[in-house]
């Protein structure tokens, strides 16, 4: 199994932090064919061999992904996307 944790600093007020977790979300549902779901200010998402949450704090949004094989041997490509999109939207 592969991990995967990004955190991404902004100044995003909290109604334009979750707008830009959701664009996030949307992403990684159409690439990866995942659910969603807001949990509070955690948005969950799962699917066979994946699963992870895109929290929101104050200034900061973290995503944390378990992959499972043979899903871990994308890891790389996977990080990358998701370390891209988050950058995008939460500019700092």
């Amino acid at each position: 199994m592969a991990d995967i944790n990004i955190v991404q600093e902004h100044q995003l007020a909290p109604e334009q932090a979750r707008a830009a977790a959701q664009q996030v979300a949307d992403k990684l549902a159409e690439q990866f064919e995942l659910a969603c779901r807001w949990d509070g200010d955690v948005l969950r998402f799962e699917r066979s061999g994946v699963n992870g949450s895109l929290t929101l704090r104050p200034n900061q949004a973290q995503v944390q992904i378990a992959l499972g094989f043979p899903i871990s041997m994308m890891a790389g490509q996977v990080e990358a996307k998701v370390s891209e999109k988050m950058r995008a939207l939460f500019v700092a």
